[in-house]
């Protein structure tokens, strides 16, 4: 061993470069590229965008130089542009070169058909995977936008508390623990509070879940309009209540009703 480790210090020459200079050259994992090809012919990406632009370029090609460009450097449209009309990337994912107008219609055409394309997805998904449960998170945030041009944007409330500046806000939801997944997205105006928002989040997927799956979010969503809806779908939920004084003074005289460990481990009681 100490042979081998000589040897290998008397064939060094020179020094390796201490200081690293940049060049034109560029670079990104080709294991992301390849992840977003198989996938994309896995959830038969292909066919379900194909059926909102069927002339001049295929959709497709920039829609998967997008993903692959958010899934390793993600900084703007603006720069996701820059980056994907290199003619490295352009050949990469078979591209002419394109104007920045071009990338922004493609974003348009899936905003204008969000729901539809969400929907099939959806179909994609359940069809495909037999999920252990259908058990779902979802809640509501808002996005500052910097322009002016977002038909959505509006000023309002917002979970940012910026209201000198047009917002939107989005609804999320995901399978729960352990799967993880998103499944769907709905996108509101910023003056939109999450109790009315709840309901097309809601409705975008409800009708996918088995009865008595769990629906779980948050206080700021929660009513008696929207708890009845849930129930009315055979569906459980698990939310939080705002509380006020009474509920101040039930939770102070809690212990006076002897309350039962349900759970020892997370010491919950009834």
């Amino acid at each position: 061993m100490f042979l081998v480790m000589f040897e290998s210090t008397k064939m060094q020459t020179e020094l390796r470069t201490i200081q690293i200079e940049p060049n034109e050259n560029i670079s990104f994992p080709i294991v992301i590229l390849l992840a977003v090809t198989s996938h994309y012919e896995i959830l038969n990406f292909t066919d379900i965008f194909r059926e909102h632009k069927k002339n001049g370029i295929d959709i497709n090609k920039p829609i998967r130089a997008l993903v692959s460009y958010k899934l390793t450097d993600n900084f703007s449209i603006k720069r996701s542009h820059e980056w994907i009309n290199r003619p490295e990337v352009l050949a990469e994912f078979d591209l002419p070169s394109f104007s920045e107008r071009t990338l922004y219609r493609v974003l348009e055409i899936l905003g204008a058909n969000r729901d539809e394309i969400t929907s099939d997805l959806q179909n994609v998904l359940f069809e495909r995977y037999d999920f252990e449960h259908m058990n779902i998170n979802m809640d509501w945030t808002s996005i500052v936008l910097h322009g002016t041009e977002a038909k959505l944007g509006k000023y309002g409330y917002g979970h940012d508390h910026r209201p000198d500046k047009k917002q939107i806000t989005v609804g999320v939801t995901e399978l729960a623990d352990p799967i993880n997944i998103p499944i769907g997205m709905t996108i509101e105006p910023c003056n939109l509070n999450d109790q009315t928002h709840f309901k097309k989040t809601y409705r975008q997927s409800s009708g996918r879940l088995r009865e008595g799956s769990l629906v779980i979010f948050d206080k700021g969503a929660n009513s008696v309009a929207n708890t009845r809806m849930i129930r009315a779908d055979n569906l459980q939920y698990i939310t939080g209540k705002k509380l006020n004084k009474s509920d101040d003074k039930i939770i102070a005289e809690f212990e006076t009703y002897g309350p039962q460990v349900i759970d020892a481990e997370s010491g919950f009681q009834q």
